[in-house]
């Protein structure tokens, strides 16, 4: 599903160094540190990213609760994990998008990743269940 991607954003829990590695072979990669990552490698991995587009900014964080800034007017997406559950929900003119969890199966939550398209300064973003 990743590859061909322009780039790709992990929104944390990512569980190994070793994801990081496979992902940045397929596109460029930013990354967030989760709750569930741990150890030397895991303290490289910065908490909360921005990453341009053209002209959309989006701020990607691992816990949404902890969404520390007011991105109205600032960031067009907010990308956020977490939870694991997929969802695409706008409010105020901001794109909040949760791709799921492309590995292991959370919970009973759909194996998922998300998928944004963006043209100028518009972002349009989907979830596709993998089998």
């Amino acid at each position: 599903m990743l590859r061909g991607a322009d780039r790709i954003i992990h929104a944390g829990d990512i569980g190994k160094p070793e994801i990081l590695d496979e992902l940045g072979a397929l596109a460029p990669l930013t990354a967030v540190r989760g709750n569930n990552d741990r150890g030397r490698w895991a303290a490289q991995v910065p908490e909360s990213a921005v990453v341009r587009i053209g002209k959309v900014a989006i701020y990607v964080l691992h816990n949404l609760a902890e969404l520390d800034i007011d991105p109205v007017g600032k960031y067009k997406v907010v990308v956020s994990g977490h939870s694991h559950k997929p969802i695409v929900k706008e409010r105020d003119g901001v794109l909040y998008v949760n791709p799921g969890s492309a590995g292991p199966r959370r919970f009973t939550l759909p194996v998922a990743v998300g998928e944004l398209k963006i043209s100028g300064d518009k972002v349009r973003a989907r979830i596709h269940e993998l089998a």
